[in-house]
């Protein structure tokens, strides 16, 4: 249960921290009134941490968690859930009083096996946590069947068993879910024989689902539903500002989500007239700044953009804290543009496509798109001469004319 302030002597071990705390919130962008619910949370929590005769070391996640679940069985209108603690944790981490914010821990018969498999992932493969994450929830389909009364058995895994799996269950998964999961499975596999849970690889067990590369087709927008996008966000607004500048970047450059998200300020040359994009596989390419590009980014950076914005990226969130987007942060910025626009569904990929057939329209070589997109192989820019409807005409044949 949550404890009465007044009858508590002292206020607890955070008291003494409410000032600054308050003066960090300001600093972040904050306003008056969020700054003053985040300071009643703080006395909460310490004088939650005192009556449990606790300091601000202690808090785990599972403390954390108890506390939260005190204020729900009190009533607390608001503030129940761990997200609400955010500011107050982050706070004593940089204060260096609380635990450092600990890695999600799997629970259940399979959960030492899949921390040791998340752990070789993010530490061997180089996966960032989110893929690692992604990996781990294309598997749980597959732990479940290995479930019996004694347990999760791995070690007596058979190549019957694998492929069984994988007839059985990937035919009701949409391609790309199937795809992940044939990769999630072959990784993990072969995490296992490494481990010493199996005694031989069982990768090559795994078949593959049916898919012709390069075999869709890139469906950019037409020049009118890129104004209509562009004309969607209301460059009068902070907001407004920020979407078009990220929306133009996009569509002129065809640079990823993740490309946007983490441009910084030292990534612009203005001098130059250049820009450092950073892609994938830590690609590092520096691309030139169209002019007007460039004026929406200046737009945007001179009037948009908060003065207390944290760390160097160019584009950060508009209400407090205003920290970096992230990259799916940037996805919904144009699914929301498109909507309004009245576009349907559209991802910031298709803006990527979008920027390659517009060179095509104007002209350019396969060769020069691939420089712009920075692919690595030739026969990935290849998808884009089947909409090349122009060139395309002078390959056709004729269709032979039959007897009438």
């Amino acid at each position: 249960m949550l404890i009465d302030p007044s009858k508590t002597p002292g206020g607890g071990p955070l008291a003494a921290l409410s000032k600054g705390f308050a003066e960090d919130l300001r600093r972040q962008g904050y306003a008056p009134r969020t700054i003053s619910e985040h300071r009643r949370l703080l006395r909460d929590l310490s004088d939650w941490l005192q009556v449990r005769q606790l300091t601000a070391d202690d808090l785990s996640l599972r403390q954390v968690d108890l506390f939260l679940s005190d204020r729900r069985s009190a009533g607390a209108a608001n503030q129940k859930m761990r997200k609400a603690l955010g500011p107050i944790l982050g706070y004593l981490r940089k204060l260096e009083m609380a635990p450092a914010a600990e890695t999600p821990w799997e629970g259940g018969p399979a959960g030492e096996i899949l921390n040791r498999y998340r752990q070789f992932l993010t530490t061997e493969r180089g996966l960032v946590p989110v893929t690692a994450l992604r990996y781990i929830d294309r598997l749980r389909s597959f732990l479940d069947r290995r479930m019996s009364a004694d347990g999760l058995e791995l070690g007596s895994l058979t190549p019957a068993d694998v492929t069984s799996f994988v007839v059985a269950w990937c035919p009701h998964l949409n391609g790309g879910v199937a795809r992940l999961t044939i990769t999630a499975l072959r990784s993990f596999l072969g995490f296992l024989h490494l481990d010493g849970v199996t005694e031989r690889s069982l990768v090559c067990a795994v078949p593959s689902v049916a898919h012709r590369r390069l075999a869709g087709l890139p469906k950019g927008l037409e020049p009118d539903e890129v104004r209509r996008l562009l004309a969607a966000c209301d460059a009068r607004t902070p907001v407004g500002c920020r979407d078009l500048a990220i929306l133009t970047l996009l569509v002129r450059l065809g640079l990823r989500s993740g490309e946007v998200a983490t441009l910084t300020l030292d990534d612009i040359d203005w001098r130059t007239g250049t820009i450092v994009v950073r892609g994938k596989g830590s690609c590092i390419e520096r691309m030139p700044l169209p002019p007007d590009v460039g004026r929406r980014l200046v737009e945007y950076l001179q009037h948009a953009r908060p003065a207390n914005a944290q760390g160097r990226t160019v584009f950060v969130r508009c209400i407090a804290p205003h920290h970096h987007l992230g990259s799916s942060r940037v996805s919904t910025i144009v699914a929301d543009a498109a909507r309004r626009a009245d576009l349907g569904r559209i991802h910031a990929h298709r803006l990527r496509h979008t920027a390659a057939t517009e060179l095509l329209r104007a002209g350019a070589s396969l060769p020069e798109i691939g420089q712009l997109l920075r692919h690595r192989h030739v026969e990935t820019t290849a998808i884009y001469a089947k909409v090349d409807r122009d060139r395309l005409r002078l390959i056709a044949r004729a269709w032979p004319e039959g007897d009438r």
